[in-house]
């Protein structure tokens, strides 16, 4: 089969990672008959430099016009200091609602050959981590409202947290499904004691939750959710949350997984179209060094086959892959602590690759 992805290397330590998916992917090409075909595009600062745009025109038209995109990360000190609105991020955003990006997918598993890796007690690690956050991509805090301003000689900045129930409906329906083909358990984090977004939430997932009976819908406050998921993440299924608790609940997933560089996500809308990226940032400190993690992004390739191609096979041989490389007991430096062997960015890529 024939499929069109358009490839954003992006800034920072994207090209590495990148390069690597696309190695997998290349493999996968070659043992299952498919045919990927790839078109670079600029996005973020590399865009910047270019254009003067994080996201040109002529980049979203080419994603719209592909079966999917791969991205690797966008950003870096040396855009700090432009305008906020030209920021290599306002890019990324541009992408999200440019492509009605409104649900991200975001599963935390850990790996057991890598457990040692996680900061979390040998014994709350032993109850087992899996779960999936379910976050709004396109609307609250991030797109909303806001000003910056002096009044009365007095400088004031504001942000608008803002929901309709049709957002929240669309992300409430995608966080049940994906609970059914789980383990029927979903937890919506938000802060309704405060904010009347969330209350809002509330009352448009308790209606979503008549039409799935066999669900087990809770609540619970963001801040009491951090803390629960480093006191025992494994009571948690699938978690549903607005935009901005969506980023930093998952953030703090990756690291309870052991690093922030296994972790993969999709981005996603109603058809099989999505974005791909791994959840971590540019890293421009070790950019070019060849030491970054490109695990994250394999697996984001692997969960393009199976959401937006429907290669449940191939995408199920690169998780393997995954596993048995680890397995073996090769690690990238961030994964590393005194078990297994060092190897850079691209010999990960290589074992991974040959293992398929």
């Amino acid at each position: 089969m024939d499929f069109k992805i358009a490839v954003i290397k992006g800034d920072g330590v994207g090209p590495e990672i990148v390069d690597e998916g696309l190695k997998v992917l290349d493999k996968i090409a070659q043992k299952y008959n498919h045919k990927f075909e790839y078109t670079n595009v600029l996005g973020g600062g590399a865009a910047i430099d270019v254009t003067g745009e994080p996201l040109p025109k002529e980049s979203l038209d080419t994603c719209k016009a592909s079966d999917a995109v791969l991205l690797g990360a966008v950003g870096g000190p040396k855009w700090d200091n432009i305008e906020s609105s030209k920021r290599p991020e306002k890019g990324l955003l541009a992408l999200r609602s440019g492509l009605g990006l409104f649900v991200n997918l975001r599963p935390a598993t850990m790996h057991e050959s890598i457990k040692e890796a996680s900061p979390l007690r040998a014994d709350i690690v032993e109850k087992g981590v899996d779960f999936v956050v379910v976050r709004e991509l396109t609307g609250g805090i991030y797109f909303g409202e806001r000003k910056t301003g002096v009044e009365n000689g007095v400088e004031f900045a504001y942000d608008v947290e803002k929901y309709d129930e049709n957002e929240i409906r669309r992300i409430g329906k995608k966080a049940f499904e994906t609970a059914m083909i789980r383990n029927k358990k979903l937890t919506c984090v938000d802060k309704a004691n405060v904010l009347d977004s969330s209350k809002l939430w509330r009352k448009v997932l308790n209606e979503l939750a008549k039409d799935y009976p066999e669900v087990e819908l809770s609540y619970m406050y963001v801040d009491n959710a951090a803390m629960q998921l480093v006191k025992d993440p494994s009571q948690f299924d699938v978690i549903v949350t607005n935009n901005i608790f969506g980023d930093i609940i998952s953030d703090e997933a990756s690291m309870i997984t052991g690093s922030i560089g296994m972790l993969p996500s999709a981005s996603v809308r109603g058809d099989d179209f999505g974005m791909y990226e791994p959840i971590h940032g540019s890293a421009p400190d070790i950019a070019g060094q060849n030491v970054v993690n490109p695990i994250a992004t394999i697996l984001s390739v692997a969960m393009m086959l199976r959401y937006s191609f429907k290669l449940e096979e191939e995408a199920k041989a690169i998780e393997t892959a995954v596993t048995n490389v680890l397995n073996a007991g090769y690690r990238t430096k961030d994964i590393y602590n005194g078990v297994g062997e060092v190897v850079g960015t691209k010999e990960m890529g290589d074992l991974i690759a040959k293992e398929i």
